[in-house]
């Protein structure tokens, strides 16, 4: 997906993958906060376009076809600087990556409309981010969960943005997470490979479904083993909404502390998933230099795994 923003509305060219869907059901799927209802009021408008030519409501859409959607954007919803700390990792004319805190979300919305890492990232970078993606999610290449950290990249300048959703989508920006899952994995490592789409009766959360989804893969090795607990790290192939959290859950395995994945109430003292954005590996998209930056465990999660240590003795920690 590839999103470009000029004066108030927002442009928005997105390529189908897999196909078969409803032109609708399509576009809630791929357009962050847009409904079925609000997708079908934009094709209705003539605001979808495939080849130029206005699209229906009722094209089942084909992998390789190319949409472009215009949406409104009022200006008052631009997010403004915010002198908020960041982790920053590497920074330079192109790119900033940060190690998010878990806690922060990462662009303004509904219940969060500051203190974000996007007013964080203006007050840092000031005019020095990329216009792609509007006035609310300037920069942002890719998201995290607001209660996982990590790494995140954002882009400096509009070239810079392109070039890293090119690899986004070509699946060479690759991401790394450590986890620790509720239940004793058996496997050392393994492949979830199910397809992810909206839940059918909660549009908060997502579900594994062949029903309106898109592919969803996610490699998994085990890090160490304790009693009910398993430290995993994750690599995604691909990069879905809440995906780990989904897959894990799915094999059983929900991340510790996921409430909405879980069903569980708090445990070992945590307020949110275990979850982290370790590793991120990418080509610089000036130099086409090979990336791979770090960020080391947080407090929350250090505590978690010495909880789980001085509880039982534990084997294969690295």
């Amino acid at each position: 997906m590839i999103n470009c923003c000029a004066n108030t509305a927002l442009k928005t060219v997105i390529e189908c993958r897999d196909g078969g869907e409803r032109l609708d059901v399509f576009l809630a799927a791929n357009l962050i906060g847009v409904t079925r209802n609000a997708a079908q009021k934009l094709i209705d408008a003539g605001r979808v376009t495939l080849c130029g030519v206005p699209a229906r409501k009722s094209h089942r859409t084909s992998p390789g076809e190319v949409f472009t959607v215009i949406q409104d954007e009022p200006e008052d919803t631009r997010a403004l600087p915010q002198d908020i700390p960041l982790d920053v990792v590497y920074e330079d004319g192109d790119v900033i990556v940060v190690n998010k805190p878990r806690g922060m979300v990462v662009h303004p919305a509904p219940g969060h409309p500051d203190g974000t890492l996007v007013n964080a990232l203006l007050s840092h970078c000031g005019e020095s981010l990329s216009g792609i993606g509007g006035v609310k999610r300037p920069g942002i290449v890719h998201r995290i969960d607001k209660d996982t950290s990590g790494l995140i990249i954002a882009a400096k300048n509009d070239g810079a943005h392109l070039a890293l959703a090119a690899q986004l989508a070509a699946r060479t920006l690759t991401r790394e997470y450590d986890a620790v899952v509720r239940g004793i994995l058996k496997n050392d490592s393994g492949t979830i490979n199910v397809p992810i789409g909206r839940h059918p009766s909660d549009r908060k959360r997502q579900a594994v479904t062949d029903k309106n989804a898109r592919s969803a893969v996610t490699h998994y090795e085990v890090i160490g083993r304790f009693s009910g607990y398993t430290y995993v790290r994750c690599r995604l192939e691909t990069g879905r909404t809440h995906q780990i959290r989904v897959h894990m859950a799915f094999i059983g395995h929900p991340v510790l502390g996921d409430m909405v994945y879980g069903g569980k109430k708090p445990e070992l003292g945590l307020s949110g998933q275990c979850l982290h954005a370790r590793k991120l590996s990418f080509l610089h998209p000036s130099t086409n230099e090979p990336m791979e930056l770090h960020a080391e465990l947080p407090e929350y999660f250090k505590a978690v795994l010495a909880k789980l240590m001085a509880a039982v003795s534990y084997t294969n920690v690295i």
